[in-house]
């Protein structure tokens, strides 16, 4: 069952879909938080992984971003990671008020860049018992380092510097400037990560009518110093699994970011899998929510032994 939920997070209303299993448990469920990837909605790949958890048990609450999707934020489609991670403890904390569901079992997914978000939400917030991330990504590191590292630093310095002066023209009462994060229109050349972004976010495979394809530019200064995996072993001791494609050209993230992290972790690949199968393709999504709700069953079954975060 699907129900359309709004909270509230730094002052802005946010939309989302409380998903909940048909049959009553008759006592109160653990829940997982379900966090979007950049670019992306509640009624997309976040709604999926929500809807399929509840046929396990779990209530599932996926919801758009501030400045995303049916949320309030002006301007929209601004991204700062800060804001995402009070987004995700705010979720946390409408969860913890509900009377169906456990707050002492209460975990959270990201996908892609919501992987990355959760990770970093999750440090700070310990009412966040486990954190299982899909096709995870850093935005920060996206925009710093080039997909897959080795941008020149030169390229990320020009941007600070325009983000500047696109602060100066809104404040000039400009709109703010926009940009695209897949390609509208690919061809031969484009690269196969974007080609499989755009084939996801921009046909009837994917599509929404509140998916835009679109940023904020001036983003990239409240980007600048953001790292979704930066001090990653604190998270520990509460447990972290990390899926991704062999193929994915964002695996990497979770590879170095399992590498840094503290136990019990877990890195669990889907063969033959790229970063955009993972969002929808049933003959890799169904053996990544076998490993989640596994996942999530082994480590919220129980409330935390008092005294330990997990």
């Amino acid at each position: 069952m699907r129900t359309d939920v709004t909270f509230v997070s730094n002052g802005l209303t946010l939309a989302g879909h409380l998903h909940t299993p048909d049959a009553r448990a008759g006592h109160p469920l653990p829940a997982i938080v379900v966090i979007h990837p950049w670019g992306g909605v509640k009624e997309q790949t976040a709604g999926l992984y929500a809807r399929r958890l509840t046929e396990h048990g779990f209530t599932a609450l996926a919801f758009d971003a501030a400045h995303q999707g049916a949320s309030e934020g002006e301007p929209h489609f601004l991204e700062n990671p800060f804001q995402r991670a009070e987004d995700i403890k705010s979720a946390v904390s409408y969860l913890s008020t509900q009377k169906d569901v456990d707050p002492e079992r209460i975990g959270a997914l990201g996908i892609s860049t919501g992987g990355g978000h959760a990770a970093y939400a999750a440090i700070s917030d310990q009412r966040i018992r486990v954190v299982g991330t899909v096709s995870a990504a850093c935005i920060g590191s996206l925009l710093r380092d080039g997909l897959g590292g080795g941008q020149d630093p030169a390229v990320f310095r020009d941007l600070v510097a325009r983000a500047g002066l696109l602060r100066t023209d809104e404040a000039l009462g400009e709109p703010a400037l926009l940009e695209h994060i897949v390609p509208e229109e690919v061809d031969e050349t484009t690269p196969d990560h974007l080609w499989q972004g755009h084939e996801y976010y921009r046909t009837v495979r994917g599509e929404h009518l509140r998916s835009e394809n679109a940023w904020v530019l001036r983003s990239v200064d409240q980007i600048a110093q953001y790292d979704s995996f930066a001090n990653i072993e604190s998270l520990a001791p509460r447990p972290l699994l990390m899926i991704a494609g062999s193929e994915a050209a964002t695996a990497h993230f979770s590879r170095t970011a399992v590498e840094r992290a503290g136990e019990p972790m877990e890195l669990f690949w889907i063969d033959g899998a790229s970063h955009f199968d993972l969002y929808d393709k049933d003959e890799y999504v169904s053996p990544a929510l076998a490993k989640l709700t596994s996942f999530f069953g082994e480590h919220l079954s129980q409330p935390p032994v008092e005294g330990r975060a997990a």
